[in-house]
């Protein structure tokens, strides 16, 4: 699986692709698996000399591999397929020239309350035992990629280094999310709520806690019917309102918390008590689930104009 965010540093993917007779070559080797140089020549009517000039093009940008089979005489060479998905995230939207941009691995809360069926891992192995939050709070977990609770809140100081007298115009927040269901259920809800700085701006309801197939980048070595993916969510609270995916969720306005470049900024994802939906939360990192992203924050500013400027 390759994913790929900036399209400008894999050109030379985009050349490999750009051929009839390597696409050719590709849909052979994912139909077929492996096959010879001999094999690949024969089934689309050229010369080894010329197939060899594709192969090595595919073969540089990894979307196939090259290995010999020594059970042959000549140590024939055999052709296999590298890549057998490539996600192309084309529309990231523009960076404004007045946007502070940051990430936290999800790992990095500053504070939490969680209720099993709990857990943290890292992409190597879950940190202690599974449906004990005390390990929320082991040394490690500032290294986990991905955690998952029944209900409760984790809490992230959201980096917003800004020039000094600017006022904070909107806050984009970017996350893999998806509920938390004892194993996984896809027909799972929940009712998750957001806050800034301890003002309820909104709530999402996840569907479900999704294992119906593999994350894209989920470890293979995670439990089959643990939480695999979720759905990449982008929450954005500005001057109209805030934002779920461009709809709108709350009424809330950046303005009524008069924000700027002396607050701290705290994120808080929780499914409360008081929720409809008590259905759990999972937040997916770099190396799990289908995006392959850390919680991604963007904070947009703009000078603070004084009494004689207004």
């Amino acid at each position: 699986m390759r994913y790929i965010k900036n399209l400008s540093e894999e050109l030379e993917v985009f050349k490999a692709l750009g051929s009839d007779i390597r696409i050719a070559i590709l849909n052979l080797l994912l139909e077929n698996g492996k096959m010879s140089m001999n094999e690949l020549a024969d089934r689309l009517a050229i010369t080894n000399g010329a197939l060899t000039n594709h192969i090595r093009k595919l073969e540089a940008t990894d979307l196939i591999r090259i290995n010999s089979d020594s059970s042959v005489h000549g140590n024939q060479k055999l052709c296999e397929p590298h890549l057998d998905k490539i996600l192309f995230v084309l529309n990231r939207g523009a960076k404004s020239n007045n946007e502070f941009s940051s990430y936290l691995r999800v790992g990095q809360y500053s504070s939490y309350e969680v209720y099993p069926t709990c857990g943290i891992s890292t992409q190597e192995a879950v940190i202690g035992e599974v449906d004990d939050a005390r390990y929320f709070s082991h040394q490690k977990h500032f290294e986990a990629d991905i955690l998952w609770f029944a209900k409760g809140y984790v809490e992230y100081l959201i980096p917003c280094i800004i020039p000094y007298r600017s006022k904070i115009d909107q806050i984009s927040i970017s996350a893999e999310l998806s509920s938390e269901a004892p194993g996984s259920n896809d027909f799972w809800p929940s009712d998750i709520h957001f806050y800034l700085n301890n003002t309820f701006i909104g709530a999402w309801t996840s569907p479900g806690d999704f294992a119906d197939t593999p994350g894209l980048f989920t470890p293979p070595w995670w439990f089959a019917n643990w939480n695999q993916y979720g759905l990449l969510k982008t929450l954005v609270i500005n001057g109209n309102g805030v934002f779920m995916d461009n709809v709108r969720i709350s009424n809330v306005s950046i303005n009524q918390l008069q924000l700027d470049y002396r607050d701290k900024l705290f994120f808080r994802m929780e499914v409360p008590d008081t929720a409809k939906h008590i259905g759990g939360l999972t937040v997916f990192g770099r190396g799990f689930g289908n995006y392959n992203q850390d919680i991604e924050f963007r904070v947009q500013y703009s000078p603070i104009r004084n009494d004689l400027e207004a």
